[in-house]
């Protein structure tokens, strides 16, 4: 108990310098846990990617189109279980600043391909009737007042002109890893219209998503999938749906690798400045802590000393942090542009890593002080001035 009461003490004897440390850590462990909370908030979606569905897109690249012609061939591949097929038709909703993904899909398949999209079943039965229907994520629904029955108009951009849809069902995410603000149409609603404005862009579609029988053997199937198409006009890429997000990702890697790198060596600011706290603290105190050694405390309570206020001072700041980063993460889930990350919550493990690193702080910015009192012999303690 004596040693508890030293430590507290020891802390509360510059009140200043101590506030300012501990804010200082408190500030540093809220950029780190905001700047994890991003970096996360982007991968969500490929945590999320199920390893029973690949995903076959033209070789040159996403924004190429291929021809429906290929459902069939595809869903003979052995292996295969289940075909469907989307197409990214963009648009605008109210105004450009509304971000949210609308796309186009084989009404009858794709919600057995993705089983995480919980639609009512009288839902989905009503929106397979109708052909200029919609399904939109309970997130979409609240974010714009939405209920069954209201009319959605999206004005296209890769597909001109306007677009009317009812909505006909709203689907729940399973989990945190589903993305819960999609817009999902009538590929046959834009087909048909294509038949009429623009013929050479009908019967075509963005990309398939195979569903296959055993994930073990996504590499085989994969490559049989592209053998079929081999040097035709509409060569295929096919990969699994991890690798296909990750693909959205590559043009961003880099700015994740840097905030992942920033966030990490905010965590060495820390332990600068928590070091640079002890290391005076431990300086100013040579002459007490050989009068201890003196009365006769041992190494152990040397080591309590200074390990403890180090240790105390890095549990508070990161407390602090912990304690502001909770309401700014709020903040910037509240004002960043609605659809950028569907799903940006403060995650338990970004928490965990942010105790364990201050924790680690406070045992390292001790060493060294420790290493000097201990080394500090008695008589040359005494004679310390200053």
């Amino acid at each position: 108990m004596k040693i508890f009461k030293l430590i507290t003490k020891n802390i509360l004897r510059h009140k200043l310098r101590s506030v300012l440390t501990i804010l200082g850590i408190g500030i540093a462990v809220t950029a780190f846990i905001v700047l994890q909370t991003v970096v996360e908030a982007w991968y969500v979606g490929i945590e999320g990617a199920a390893a029973n569905r690949l995903i076959a897109r033209h070789a040159v690249s996403f924004i190429f189109q291929l021809p429906l012609a290929y459902e069939q061939k595809i869903a003979a591949v052995p292996g295969v279980e289940r075909v469907t097929y989307a197409n990214w038709f963009s648009g605008v909703y109210i105004d450009k600043s509304q971000f949210f993904a609308r796309l186009a899909v084989e009404a009858e398949d794709f919600f057995q391909v993705y089983p995480e999209l919980l639609v009512p079943p009288d839902q989905m039965e009503t929106f397979k009737r109708e052909r200029n229907s919609c399904i939109i994520g309970e997130q979409i629904a609240q974010r714009y007042n939405l209920k069954l029955g209201d009319a959605m108009t999206v004005e296209g951009d890769i597909y001109p002109g306007e677009w009317q849809f009812i909505v006909r069902g709203i689907y729940k995410p399973r989990d945190k890893m589903t993305d819960p603000s999609n817009m999902f149409f009538h590929w046959q609603y834009v087909d048909e219209r294509m038949r009429i404005e623009t013929p050479q862009r009908a019967g075509k579609i963005g990309w398939y998503i195979v569903q296959i029988k055993d994930p073990a053997q996504s590499a085989q199937v994969s490559l049989a999938i592209d053998e079929l198409f081999k040097n035709s006009p509409y060569e295929t890429k096919t990969e699994t749906e991890r690798a296909f997000q990750q693909g959205f990702l590559a043009s961003a890697g880099a700015i994740l690798t840097a905030m992942n790198f920033i966030s990490f060596v905010i965590i060495g600011i820390i332990m600068l400045v928590l070091g640079n706290t002890m290391i005076m603290s431990a300086r100013e105190r040579v002459r007490e802590y050989a009068v201890l050694k003196t009365l006769g405390f041992s190494a152990g309570h040397i080591v309590g000393l200074i390990g403890g206020e180090a240790l105390t001072i890095a549990a508070a700041g990161g407390l602090t942090g912990f304690a502001l980063a909770v309401p700014l993460v709020s903040a910037f889930e509240e004002f960043m542009p609605k659809g950028w990350f569907p799903v940006f919550d403060l995650q338990p493990v970004t928490v965990v890593y942010a105790a364990v690193a201050a924790l680690c702080v406070g045992i390292a910015s001790s060493l060294f002080p420790i290493y000097r009192a201990l080394n500090t012999s008695i008589v040359n303690g005494l004679r310390q001035i200053g």
